[in-house]
């Protein structure tokens, strides 16, 4: 490369030199505080992989057997339980979609409250806000297990624990897509006479659904995965019959189960993306 295409780069860097000196020459402080968190944070990591008793040989051998259970997997094979297997399959996307849909609908009103341009009341809205915050601060997996122990073993729970921490995500996804829209219509239609339920109608809500909307269904991807996860506690659908198999050491059928999970996610991915981007009016999605 020339001198001449050289000048040019050295000059802008004097002048970006110039004028941030604290980014290319940092002060003795600075350089200090950066090295000192380096190494407390250097010195919190080792101090946290000897209270967990952090052990390279056991991953070494956790890795053997991990291998010796993939050479136990293969082929996969239900044997005669497939049709049940089948069977467990459809519980575990119902799980998803009623839990989905359920939270979905429940949500709508919360969001709109949980929303600053909806509801001005202070008080009405930090006491939605902490409300959601609950349900979507406790994994769906806790919430399969209270309501394991309140409705009892089986598929409603399952549905159950989805949509009430399906409700918290939803809320607060639909207020923030409700507080970024445009204030013209809304007040279009209360300058002309309208209530403030038809400025709900029909200035937020056409805005919001595409977004909400799409949101639902990347939701309803999550939850098709976590419905597995929840029925490992007793919640009924694929889980239920993989944590059996697994305690009885039938790892094809074991394989067969995660070939059929992952078969299901990847599905329900490919069909969900397409109508996002259906939704938000794209048609170059590979």
């Amino acid at each position: 490369m020339s001198r001449a295409r050289l000048a040019p780069d050295a000059a802008d860097r004097a002048r970006l030199a110039a004028l941030h000196p604290q980014i290319f020459h940092p002060s003795l402080a600075r350089r200090a505080w950066t090295a000192g968190s380096i190494a407390v944070l250097a010195l919190l990591a080792i101090y946290a992989m000897w209270q967990l008793e952090f052990s390279f040989a056991r991953i070494g051998s956790g890795i053997r057997q991990l291998w010796l259970f993939l050479t136990l997997m293969v082929p996969p094979d239900p044997g005669t339980q497939f049709p049940l297997y089948i069977h467990a399959l459809g519980e575990t996307l119902s799980i998803a979609f009623l839990g989905t849909f359920c939270g979905a609908v429940i949500a709508l009103p919360l969001g709109f409250l949980a929303a600053r341009n909806v509801v001005p009341n202070f008080f009405l809205h930090m006491l939605v806000r902490r409300f959601l915050d609950v349900l979507r601060g406790i994994d769906r997996l806790i919430w399969a297990l209270i309501f394991v122990t309140v409705v009892g073993l089986g598929p409603f729970a399952g549905i159950l624990a989805i949509a009430t921490a399906s409700v918290g995500i939803f809320a607060k996804l639909f207020s923030e897509a409700i507080e970024a829209t445009d204030r013209k219509a809304v007040e279009g239609i209360l300058s002309t006479g309208g209530s403030a339920l038809d400025a709900v109608r029909f200035g937020l809500l056409p805005q919001v659904m595409p977004v909400l909307t799409s949101q639902v269904l990347y939701i309803f991807e999550s939850n098709s995965r976590q419905s597995t996860i929840v029925g490992i506690v007793g919640a009924g659908g694929l889980g239920l019959h993989l944590v059996e198999q697994i305690r009885v050491l039938e790892w094809q059928k074991v394989s067969f189960l995660i070939l059929m999970m992952l078969v299901m996610v990847a599905v329900i991915d490919f069909i969900s993306s397409r109508l996002r981007f259906a939704i938000i009016g794209r048609k170059d999605v590979v």
